[in-house]
Protein backbone atom coordinates (compact mmCIF):
# COMPACT_ATOMS: atom_id res chain seq x y z
CA UNK A 1 0.00 0.00 0.00
CA UNK A 2 1.68 3.42 -1.37
CA UNK A 3 2.14 5.33 2.15
CA UNK A 4 3.53 8.75 0.33
CA UNK A 5 1.76 11.70 1.31
CA UNK A 6 -0.57 13.32 -0.82
CA UNK A 7 0.73 15.93 -3.21
CA UNK A 8 0.50 19.72 -1.91
CA UNK A 9 -1.51 20.52 -5.07
CA UNK A 10 -2.78 18.49 -8.14
CA UNK A 11 -4.21 19.39 -10.94
CA UNK A 12 -5.99 16.62 -12.75
CA UNK A 13 -7.06 16.78 -16.64
CA UNK A 14 -7.03 20.44 -16.76
CA UNK A 15 -9.05 22.25 -19.95
CA UNK A 16 -9.93 25.44 -21.06
CA UNK A 17 -11.14 26.75 -24.30
CA UNK A 18 -10.88 30.67 -25.32
CA UNK A 19 -12.86 31.34 -28.68
CA UNK A 20 -12.72 27.68 -29.90
CA UNK A 21 -9.27 27.46 -28.86
CA UNK A 22 -7.94 24.85 -26.61
CA UNK A 23 -5.21 26.84 -24.75
CA UNK A 24 -5.25 23.96 -22.30
CA UNK A 25 -5.78 20.71 -23.37
CA UNK A 26 -6.66 17.12 -20.80
CA UNK A 27 -3.03 18.96 -19.01
CA UNK A 28 -2.28 17.22 -15.37
CA UNK A 29 0.88 18.37 -13.20
CA UNK A 30 1.24 17.78 -9.31
CA UNK A 31 3.67 19.36 -6.75
CA UNK A 32 5.07 18.19 -3.50
CA UNK A 33 5.49 20.25 -0.32
CA UNK A 34 9.50 21.21 -0.15
CA UNK A 35 9.25 20.74 -3.75
CA UNK A 36 9.88 23.14 -6.87
CA UNK A 37 7.98 22.25 -10.25
CA UNK A 38 9.31 24.58 -13.30
CA UNK A 39 6.44 24.90 -15.92
CA UNK A 40 8.52 25.27 -19.52
CA UNK A 41 7.55 25.66 -23.00
CA UNK A 42 7.11 28.54 -25.82
CA UNK A 43 5.00 31.11 -25.80
CA UNK A 44 1.50 30.40 -26.44
CA UNK A 45 2.13 26.79 -24.78
CA UNK A 46 -0.20 26.91 -22.70
CA UNK A 47 2.05 26.92 -19.02
CA UNK A 48 0.51 30.47 -18.13
CA UNK A 49 -2.85 29.74 -18.35
CA UNK A 50 -2.54 26.42 -16.81
CA UNK A 51 -1.12 28.11 -13.82
CA UNK A 52 -3.62 31.23 -14.34
CA UNK A 53 -6.30 28.39 -13.20
CA UNK A 54 -4.57 27.63 -9.83
CA UNK A 55 -4.61 30.96 -9.43
CA UNK A 56 -8.02 31.59 -9.56
CA UNK A 57 -7.42 33.82 -12.69
CA UNK A 58 -9.49 31.42 -14.85
CA UNK A 59 -12.21 29.64 -14.86
CA UNK A 60 -11.50 26.11 -15.97
CA UNK A 61 -13.52 24.29 -18.53
CA UNK A 62 -13.09 20.80 -17.39
CA UNK A 63 -10.31 18.57 -14.60
CA UNK A 64 -10.38 18.87 -10.90
CA UNK A 65 -7.52 20.05 -8.54
CA UNK A 66 -6.72 18.82 -5.18
CA UNK A 67 -4.80 20.50 -2.31
CA UNK A 68 -3.90 18.17 0.23
CA UNK A 69 -5.62 15.97 -1.17
CA UNK A 70 -8.72 17.46 -0.76
CA UNK A 71 -10.94 18.47 -4.25
CA UNK A 72 -10.60 21.91 -3.95
CA UNK A 73 -12.89 24.68 -5.58
CA UNK A 74 -11.00 27.67 -6.96
CA UNK A 75 -13.33 30.25 -9.09
CA UNK A 76 -11.19 33.25 -8.30
CA UNK A 77 -7.89 34.72 -6.75
CA UNK A 78 -9.92 35.12 -3.13
CA UNK A 79 -10.40 31.34 -3.41
CA UNK A 80 -6.83 30.40 -3.99
CA UNK A 81 -5.98 32.39 -1.10
CA UNK A 82 -8.05 30.39 1.07
CA UNK A 83 -6.44 27.32 0.16
CA UNK A 84 -2.86 28.88 0.55
CA UNK A 85 -1.95 29.75 -3.28
CA UNK A 86 -0.34 33.00 -3.65
CA UNK A 87 1.25 33.95 -7.35
CA UNK A 88 4.13 36.36 -7.46
CA UNK A 89 3.83 37.82 -10.39
CA UNK A 90 7.17 39.27 -12.81
CA UNK A 91 5.97 42.91 -12.19
CA UNK A 92 5.94 41.98 -8.15
CA UNK A 93 3.11 44.37 -7.84
CA UNK A 94 4.79 46.26 -4.90
CA UNK A 95 3.98 50.19 -4.29
CA UNK A 96 7.18 51.73 -4.85
CA UNK A 97 6.42 54.75 -2.66
CA UNK A 98 6.03 52.60 0.31
CA UNK A 99 8.43 50.72 2.85
CA UNK A 100 8.62 46.96 3.28
CA UNK A 101 6.32 46.62 6.39
CA UNK A 102 3.58 48.58 4.14
CA UNK A 103 4.06 47.11 1.20
CA UNK A 104 3.18 43.43 3.29
CA UNK A 105 0.18 44.64 4.92
CA UNK A 106 -0.67 46.60 1.85
CA UNK A 107 -4.92 45.82 1.69
CA UNK A 108 -4.66 44.23 5.17
CA UNK A 109 -3.29 46.96 7.47
CA UNK A 110 -3.16 46.47 11.14
CA UNK A 111 -4.33 49.14 13.52
CA UNK A 112 -4.46 49.83 17.02
CA UNK A 113 -7.22 50.31 19.38
CA UNK A 114 -7.95 53.71 18.44
CA UNK A 115 -8.54 52.63 14.36
CA UNK A 116 -4.54 54.65 13.59
CA UNK A 117 -2.23 52.25 11.47
CA UNK A 118 -0.49 50.36 14.14
CA UNK A 119 3.06 50.73 12.03
CA UNK A 120 4.98 49.39 14.56
CA UNK A 121 3.52 46.34 14.96
CA UNK A 122 3.66 46.05 11.36
CA UNK A 123 7.72 46.75 11.03
CA UNK A 124 8.03 44.10 14.40
CA UNK A 125 6.13 41.44 12.34
CA UNK A 126 8.07 42.59 8.88
CA UNK A 127 11.24 42.25 10.71
CA UNK A 128 10.33 38.67 11.96
CA UNK A 129 9.22 37.16 8.30
CA UNK A 130 12.15 38.76 6.76
CA UNK A 131 14.37 37.53 9.13
CA UNK A 132 13.69 34.25 8.54
CA UNK A 133 13.28 34.48 4.70
CA UNK A 134 16.29 36.91 3.84
CA UNK A 135 18.44 37.80 7.23
CA UNK A 136 21.02 39.77 5.44
CA UNK A 137 17.75 42.62 4.70
CA UNK A 138 17.96 45.78 6.75
CA UNK A 139 16.35 48.43 5.12
CA UNK A 140 13.17 48.66 6.10
CA UNK A 141 12.82 52.14 6.23
CA UNK A 142 13.53 52.43 2.69
CA UNK A 143 10.59 53.17 -0.15
CA UNK A 144 10.88 49.76 -1.95
CA UNK A 145 11.76 51.37 -5.01
CA UNK A 146 15.29 52.37 -4.34
CA UNK A 147 16.00 48.33 -3.43
CA UNK A 148 17.91 46.24 -5.29
CA UNK A 149 15.65 43.15 -7.98
CA UNK A 150 16.44 40.55 -5.78
CA UNK A 151 15.71 42.84 -2.15
CA UNK A 152 12.21 43.39 -3.97
CA UNK A 153 11.69 40.11 -5.08
CA UNK A 154 12.24 38.96 -1.14
CA UNK A 155 9.37 41.63 -0.52
CA UNK A 156 6.94 40.14 -2.55
CA UNK A 157 8.13 36.92 -1.34
CA UNK A 158 7.65 37.95 2.08
CA UNK A 159 3.97 39.62 1.53
CA UNK A 160 2.72 36.15 0.35
CA UNK A 161 3.92 34.28 3.43
CA UNK A 162 3.02 36.21 6.01
CA UNK A 163 0.02 35.31 5.19
CA UNK A 164 0.29 31.47 5.13
CA UNK A 165 0.80 30.57 1.52
CA UNK A 166 1.54 27.26 1.15
CA UNK A 167 2.42 27.18 -2.84
CA UNK A 168 3.60 29.75 -4.15
CA UNK A 169 3.49 30.42 -7.98
CA UNK A 170 6.59 32.44 -9.25
CA UNK A 171 6.30 33.74 -12.59
CA UNK A 172 9.98 34.94 -14.00
CA UNK A 173 11.42 35.54 -10.57
CA UNK A 174 15.39 35.96 -11.98
CA UNK A 175 14.25 37.68 -15.51
CA UNK A 176 16.05 41.49 -15.93
CA UNK A 177 18.36 40.47 -12.83
CA UNK A 178 21.86 40.46 -12.52
CA UNK A 179 24.36 37.05 -11.37
CA UNK A 180 24.47 38.40 -7.46
CA UNK A 181 20.39 39.19 -7.60
CA UNK A 182 19.20 35.89 -9.27
CA UNK A 183 21.85 34.24 -6.57
CA UNK A 184 19.65 35.95 -3.84
CA UNK A 185 16.43 34.64 -5.48
CA UNK A 186 17.90 31.32 -5.30
CA UNK A 187 18.70 31.76 -1.70
CA UNK A 188 15.65 32.93 -1.20
CA UNK A 189 13.78 29.68 -2.94
CA UNK A 190 16.00 27.16 -0.87
CA UNK A 191 14.39 28.74 2.53
CA UNK A 192 11.06 28.56 1.14
CA UNK A 193 11.63 24.91 0.49
CA UNK A 194 13.45 24.13 3.77
CA UNK A 195 9.77 25.72 5.29
CA UNK A 196 7.70 23.00 3.12
CA UNK A 197 6.68 25.58 0.79
CA UNK A 198 5.81 24.33 -2.71
CA UNK A 199 6.99 26.36 -5.43
CA UNK A 200 5.27 26.23 -9.63
CA UNK A 201 8.17 27.89 -11.21
CA UNK A 202 7.53 29.66 -14.82
CA UNK A 203 10.53 30.42 -16.54
CA UNK A 204 12.41 30.65 -20.10
CA UNK A 205 15.69 30.34 -18.43
CA UNK A 206 16.83 26.65 -18.88
CA UNK A 207 19.99 27.12 -16.99
CA UNK A 208 17.71 28.86 -14.17
CA UNK A 209 15.30 25.93 -14.01
CA UNK A 210 18.32 23.40 -13.96
CA UNK A 211 19.72 25.64 -10.84
CA UNK A 212 16.39 25.65 -8.43
CA UNK A 213 14.00 22.93 -9.72
CA UNK A 214 13.46 19.47 -8.43
CA UNK A 215 11.00 18.45 -11.43
CA UNK A 216 10.73 20.13 -14.80
CA UNK A 217 6.92 19.88 -16.41
CA UNK A 218 6.78 20.92 -20.25
CA UNK A 219 4.17 21.93 -22.43
CA UNK A 220 3.29 22.25 -26.20
CA UNK A 221 -0.46 23.04 -27.81
CA UNK A 222 -1.79 23.17 -24.74
CA UNK A 223 -0.93 19.96 -23.41
CA UNK A 224 1.86 18.91 -21.55
CA UNK A 225 4.81 17.21 -23.43
CA UNK A 226 5.97 14.81 -20.30
CA UNK A 227 7.76 15.36 -16.73
CA UNK A 228 10.83 14.55 -15.51
CA UNK A 229 13.22 15.36 -12.41
CA UNK A 230 15.88 17.78 -13.69
CA UNK A 231 18.64 14.80 -12.48
CA UNK A 232 17.09 12.09 -14.76
CA UNK A 233 16.95 14.51 -17.83
CA UNK A 234 19.57 17.07 -19.52
CA UNK A 235 18.93 20.64 -20.55
CA UNK A 236 19.37 19.45 -24.66
CA UNK A 237 17.00 16.83 -23.44
CA UNK A 238 14.72 19.49 -21.97
CA UNK A 239 14.74 21.74 -25.01
CA UNK A 240 13.87 18.54 -27.00
CA UNK A 241 10.84 18.16 -25.15
CA UNK A 242 10.00 22.45 -25.47
CA UNK A 243 10.79 22.74 -29.48
CA UNK A 244 9.63 19.07 -30.58
CA UNK A 245 7.47 17.86 -27.91
CA UNK A 246 9.74 14.40 -28.21
CA UNK A 247 10.03 12.93 -24.49
CA UNK A 248 13.25 11.39 -23.62
CA UNK A 249 13.82 8.13 -21.43
CA UNK A 250 14.01 10.00 -18.31
CA UNK A 251 10.43 11.32 -18.06
CA UNK A 252 7.14 10.32 -17.81
CA UNK A 253 5.41 11.20 -21.21
CA UNK A 254 1.98 13.15 -21.36
CA UNK A 255 -1.06 13.83 -23.93
CA UNK A 256 1.45 16.19 -25.80
CA UNK A 257 3.99 13.58 -26.10
CA UNK A 258 5.63 12.86 -29.94
CA UNK A 259 4.47 9.74 -30.80
CA UNK A 260 6.50 9.15 -33.84
CA UNK A 261 9.96 7.62 -33.87
CA UNK A 262 12.62 10.26 -33.75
Amino acid sequence: MDQSPAPLVEMRNMSIAFGGIRAVDDASVDLHAGEVVALLGHNGAGKSTLIKILSGAYRRDAGTIFVNGEEAQISNPRDAKKYGIETIYQTLALADNVDAAANLFLGRELRTAWGTLDDVAMEAEARKVMGRLNPRFQRFKDPVVRLSGGQRQSVAIARAILFNARILIMDEPTAALGPQETAQVGELVKQLKADGIGIFLISHDIHDVFDLADRVCVMKNGQVVGTARTQDVTKDEVLGMIILGKCPPGAIPGPGAMTMAA
